[in-house]
């Protein structure tokens, strides 16, 4: 096996096109996970049943089923009943809403983690609920979170191959197709392998200096 120049500097114009698709993937899909799971969380914490208990059943049947099954669904079905998505964006709301049902447990784990004497406070001093929520438990919680929340940026990161299957072809997607009309898989699955580390580790560096700077 020798390593060929030329097929990496072949492969370069598809692997800049699967960068792009692979950070608005994670970007995005992050966005939506965040703000989504979020919203899960204060959810299932609702005194209503006919809110709590649908949220619940939703996130548990999203989070017990394959994120690939969940793709398929979106891209595949959902044109059946008149929602047709593009591959990209059907990635990003796959990646998005299975990974929300994992940060609403993060979440979760935050606010149960503040202090009941913080509740307590502001029952005594009247404050709405909105008020409640917005100034005193989620800064609170938010910052007991944020390495939990990092890491499922990462896993998103390592999961985003998935949304080549259709169509939305992203690095390891674009090196596979290139591989398979060069029958040369060894420059462009090393590139990307490269690539991979190279967004992954600096992502967990700035989720850590974010850390470090809630705590003070």
């Amino acid at each position: 096996m020798t390593w060929d120049w030329s097929a990496v500097g072949d492969f370069m114009p598809r692997f800049w096109d699967g960068v792009l698709v692979t950070l608005q993937a994670l970007v995005l899909g992050s966005l939506i996970a965040f703000a989504l799971g979020l919203i899960w969380a204060m959810a299932q914490r609702s005194p209503l049943k006919v809110v709590r208990w649908p949220v619940v059943a939703v996130t548990e049947f999203i989070r017990n089923t394959p994120l690939l099954v969940q793709l398929f669904f979106l891209f595949y079905v959902l044109p059946e009943w008149g929602v047709t998505l593009s591959a990209l964006t059907t990635g990003v709301v796959g990646l998005g809403l299975h990974y929300s049902t994992y940060t609403a447990e993060v979440y979760r784990a935050g606010i149960d983690g503040v202090p009941v004497g913080q509740w307590e406070a502001c029952t005594a001093l009247s404050l709405p609920r909105s008020r409640t929520w917005g100034a005193v438990i989620l800064p609170q919680a938010i910052r007991r979170v944020v390495p939990a929340l990092g890491n499922y940026v990462i896993a998103m990161l390592k999961d985003s191959p998935m949304i080549a299957v259709i169509g939305a072809l992203e690095m390891l997607g674009q090196a596979r197709q290139f591989t398979a009309s060069t029958f040369q898989p060894t420059e462009p699955i090393t590139v990307v392998g490269i690539a991979f580390i190279l967004i992954a580790y600096p992502a967990s560096l700035l989720m850590r200096a974010l850390e470090r700077r809630l705590v003070r």
